[in-house]
């Protein structure tokens, strides 16, 4: 029998609010240049402490071990859906989250702003992370010279940062693509070619994405230092099972970027728009706690400085983070996780497979008898190390939904 048709038979209705906090890319490793701490147990961390003393710990593998996953598999995960099932471009993701209502047959991308040498080799991905006003400027000359390719109408849109979205609307089109992205510094961009190359929907959107390159390369070749882009997650989108039908719960998100509000909005999730920090966020939690079931709120900067390999501003992500905790706290859910979509080792300045720490608090959670939310400690917790695709049914059985199963 499916497992997930056993969970659907034992869903019944949450006897409490739920919430899923996600501090993205916590997890990390010791190494002996940090003195054998992660930056969890760098952190100073009194309110996560005080939760731990009365929780559940464990870590979780957000895909299959050894597999580093992306933002989109790591958060599917969480949010209950395998991710080796539902496999969903981040162009599609980043879309939905800039209010981008996608079309069927639409293609998107997600992109970002590079810096390139006078080869066309790639010398910053992130084009120093340039900042949002600078990203706008350079989509408005973008979107003001391209407008369509041939019969393909093409649609940009600024994210925060180097970050935009680039949307190919037109008939005959589908994904997914490989990445015009070498995915490190001292390369050429590669050319998007169609993963499935029997697909002459594909076969078009690639060379429709090629003469976007040749056209708007020479737009922006003068900017410094975001004179190139690179794209990645080209694919559309795909059908999915909506996250109240699944799990019986009335979802709301909570987050800055674009793309975990298009990772929510995939799913069926009501995007709450404005907060910009994370007390910001979760004073909108408290606001909304009486309309929903089931609140999921994003921190992205433990993963941002995870990736600049920046371990002290992972550290003091933390401590900031931890310290506006106490206002959801105050108005505490009946059942509340704190853990990362997957690790982020500063040391290895981007994601990993290392499985990233949990933490499940609630009436019914028990006591590992542990001190500290950290990742060493988090081995010792009593959930072990499973697959990221159950925590949510952790969820639903702290919060009294899943009836016995059998006599």
């Amino acid at each position: 029998m499916n497992v997930d048709s056993v969970y659907q038979e034992l869903t019944g209705k949450p006897q409490g609010k739920i919430a899923l906090v996600v501090m993205d890319g916590v997890g990390d490793i010791a190494i002996r240049e940090n003195s054998y701490l992660t930056p969890l147990e760098a952190a100073r961390t009194p309110n996560m402490d005080a939760l731990a003393k009365d929780s559940a710990q464990g870590r979780m593998i957000p895909v299959a071990p050894g597999i580093t996953p992306g933002s989109g598999p790591g958060h599917l995960g969480l949010f209950g859906y395998d991710p080796l099932e539902y496999e969903v471009g981040r162009g599609v993701i980043e879309a939905l989250g800039l209010g981008i209502e996608l079309k069927a047959g639409d293609v998107a991308a997600r992109a970002n702003f590079c810096t390139l040498d006078a080869k066309g080799i790639v010398t910053d991905r992130r084009a120093g992370r340039i900042p949002t006003e600078t990203c706008e400027k350079l989509c408005a000359m973008l979107s003001k010279k391209i407008k369509k390719i041939g019969d393909v109408e093409v649609i940009i849109k600024p994210g925060k940062e180097h970050r935009f979205v680039v949307v190919l609307r037109g008939k005959g089109m589908e994904g997914p693509l490989t990445d015009a992205d070498p995915q490190k510094v001292g390369f050429e961009i590669p050319a998007a070619m169609p993963k499935n190359p029997k697909s002459t929907k594909a076969k078009k959107t690639a060379k429709v994405i090629a003469e976007f390159y040749k056209q708007a390369l020479p737009i922006i070749a003068k900017e410094k230092p975001a004179n190139g882009f690179l794209m990645r997650g080209i694919a559309h989108q795909p059908d999915i099972p909506a996250f109240q039908e699944r799990y019986n719960l009335k979802p709301a998100c909570i987050a800055v970027y674009p793309m975990y509000k298009g990772l929510a909005q995939l799913v069926g999730m009501t995007k709450i728009e404005g907060p910009q920090t994370i007390a910001e966020q979760f004073e909108a939690y408290k606001k909304a706690y009486n309309d929903y079931d089931f609140f999921f709120i994003h921190f992205k900067y433990t993963d941002k400085y995870g990736e600049d390999g920046n371990y002290a501003a992972k550290v003091k992500a933390i401590e900031e983070f931890d310290a506006a905790l106490p206002i959801l706290l105050s108005k505490k859910p009946d059942v509340l996780v704190i853990t990362g979509d997957h690790s982020t080792p500063a040391p290895m300045k981007g994601h990993s497979w290392h499985p990233q720490p949990v933490m499940i608090h609630s009436k019914f959670s028990g006591s590992d008898k542990l001190d500290r939310f950290t990742d060493t400690g988090a081995n010792l917790g009593s959930l072990g190390v499973f697959p990221a695709k159950y925590l949510i049914r952790y969820m639903q059985a702290n919060a009294g939904m899943l009836d016995k199963f059998g006599a």
